[in-house]
């Protein structure tokens, strides 16, 4: 009887007896669809979340990437040109275990940055020596040297004195006009860094090394190579007190990656090459700096590096 009594309610939704296994169906097919409908709003969810988790995942790479490259400022756009940009910045401490020359060592430090001292015009005619002296010769990996001042020159894996290795040969390779300008742009580039950092132009020395340089996305076969590991000038040339950069080609144009870039606590400042830009600064730990690698084309520059101390001092390159 008390089935009859739970039944008689639900007469008029199931019309008698044959009601209870169709209702049964229908709960049957309903819960079948609530399950899948359930699993789907789950595959849709897991999606999302995984899709959410590669753009955030992408996004902390990208973060993390930008960290570690850390460049946030650029100090001189390849595009621009520039009068002249100087941020002084304090010295380090490299300079007080050499000898200090009053009115030549660094007190002031900083970095510059100036279009306005050698002509684009000037930088092609300086960039066709470095082109016909490398000619010689050149690295078998991506980085190649040619000092007109020791005559030291890559050769594959090794240097040579292309003075000595190759004797007459250098007088229909170079011209005395060739070295004329160069001597001309050396004193020019000399006569600006000693106005941007207060001192006499006379109380500097060219010092070595002082080279040119010849980079592109060929692989490293010897340490000569590795050119963008980070470094200290005066750590790694106790001579220097100073140093600057004469750009010869442009970047983007002539040449990817490559860019000069001071190594700053918390960010790092770029400078972008542009043929006929100088870039200059003290050569202490205060400018700790790199190259970012090549990664196509070819770039030129030339390093002219200055002393305090006349014994460290050496001459123009002469044609022999």
């Amino acid at each position: 009887m008390a089935p009859q009594r739970r039944a008689a309610p639900r007469g008029p939704e199931s019309g008698g007896t044959a009601a209870g296994p169709d209702r049964g169906g229908r709960r049957h097919s309903s819960a079948k669809k609530s399950r899948g409908q359930q699993a789907s709003r789950w595959r849709w969810l897991k999606a999302a979340l995984l899709l959410s988790s590669a753009a955030i995942g992408g996004l902390l790479s990208w973060s993390y990437l930008r960290a570690e490259d850390g460049v946030t400022e650029v100090l001189a756009h390849h595009s621009e040109s520039l009068q002249d940009k100087f941020i002084e910045i304090p010295c380090s401490e490299d300079y007080n275990s050499h000898k200090r020359f009053e009115g030549c060592t660094p007190r002031k430090c900083g970095r510059g940055v100036t279009d306005a001292v050698i002509t684009r015009e000037e930088a092609e005619r300086i960039r066709r020596i470095a082109e016909r002296g490398l000619s010689l010769g050149g690295s078998d990996g991506g980085a190649s040297i040619l000092d007109l001042h020791s005559g030291a020159l890559s050769l594959g894996k090794h240097f040579v004195n292309l003075y000595r290795y190759f004797g007459d040969k250098i007088q229909d390779i170079f011209t005395e006009e060739d070295f004329a300008l160069y001597r001309d742009v050396r004193h020019r580039i000399q006569q600006r860094i000693a106005q941007a950092f207060g001192i006499s132009s006379a109380s500097m020395y060219l010092t070595k090394p002082t080279f040119f340089s010849r980079i592109n996305n060929t692989e490293a076969k010897t340490t000569h190579d590795e050119y963008w590991h980070p470094h200290v000038d005066k750590v790694t040339y106790g001579s220097f007190d100073y140093t600057s950069l004469l750009y010869l080609s442009d970047y983007t144009e002539d040449f990817g990656g490559g860019r000069f870039v001071f190594m700053d606590a918390g960010s790092n400042k770029t400078i972008e090459p542009r043929a006929g830009r100088v870039s200059f600064f003290t050569s202490g730990s205060e400018n700790l700096h790199r190259v970012e690698k090549v990664h196509w084309g070819t770039r030129y520059a030339i390093t002219i590096s200055f002393t305090c101390n006349p014994d460290h001092g050496i001459g123009d390159p002469v044609l022999m």
